[in-house]
């Protein structure tokens, strides 16, 4: 049996029951391939998993060039460091890390000298974690408001990572957070802005992230399996 093919079509099922418990129309699973060559990834992609999520702009470049996501949707989700920017931008279909109004500037000045529209997604520190990337709730509306009048990037909707630990009770109470804040954020009128897509949930929350709204999950282990780092 191969285990990433039946973990991938489990998670999608999984995915799909849950969009249903919660009335959300579809949900996109988004498989986190960071470690994983593309042979792995065929075999996701195989079981029907169409979106790619990677951390590293490095590790992204050498699975292009084997052709590892042919046929498939690439987003970065990793942190986002200000030299990656010209690395990503019109190479991956989505960027779900933007938290400041410099990496704004960047992709912005980025996509307009390719001539193209980079899509992304704006990252909540929604547990106002010093460690963690992601701009504070507080100042989310400013940034929104900032990136609406730059060309070249769309903001799409918004992406949150609770904090480890929280606990399922706490996850829970982060997550609709995030949910009020997006719907809060969807109210306003924007001409650059969609909202359209609220990301979060990985492999141990996804059902409880969707259940909270989430219309994009990101998950990794559940379909590949543990990282082992060396």
């Amino acid at each position: 049996m191969d285990e990433i093919y039946e973990n991938a079509k489990r998670v999608l099922e999984r995915a799909k029951n849950a969009a249903v418990r919660a009335g959300v129309p579809e949900v996109t699973v988004v498989a986190a391939s960071k470690m994983n060559d593309a042979n792995r990834v065929h075999r996701a992609f195989d079981a029907g998993i169409r979106y790619f999520g990677e951390n590293r702009a490095q590790e992204l470049e050498e699975k292009l060039r084997e052709g590892a996501f042919e046929g498939a949707k690439i987003h970065f989700i990793g942190h986002l460091q200000r030299n990656k920017v010209k690395a990503l931008v019109g190479r991956v279909d989505m960027i779900e890390s933007v938290d400041s109004f410099e990496l704004v500037d960047l992709i912005s000045d980025r996509a307009q000298a390719l001539g193209t529209v980079q899509p992304a997604l704006i990252e909540v520190n929604i547990g106002g974690e010093a460690a963690k990337s992601g701009v504070a709730p507080e100042g989310l509306e400013e940034l929104l408001a900032y990136a609406d009048k730059k060309p070249g990037i769309s903001v799409r909707g918004l992406m949150a990572i609770p904090p480890a630990g929280a606990g399922n009770d706490g996850t829970f109470r982060y997550f609709e957070q995030m949910r009020k804040l997006f719907v809060d954020m969807r109210a306003k009128k924007y001409d650059n802005v969609t909202m359209s897509v609220l990301s979060m949930g990985m492999s141990a929350d996804f059902e409880t992230a969707i259940a909270c709204g989430a219309n994009m999950v990101r998950v990794g282990s559940a379909i590949f399996g543990e990282r082992h780092y060396t």
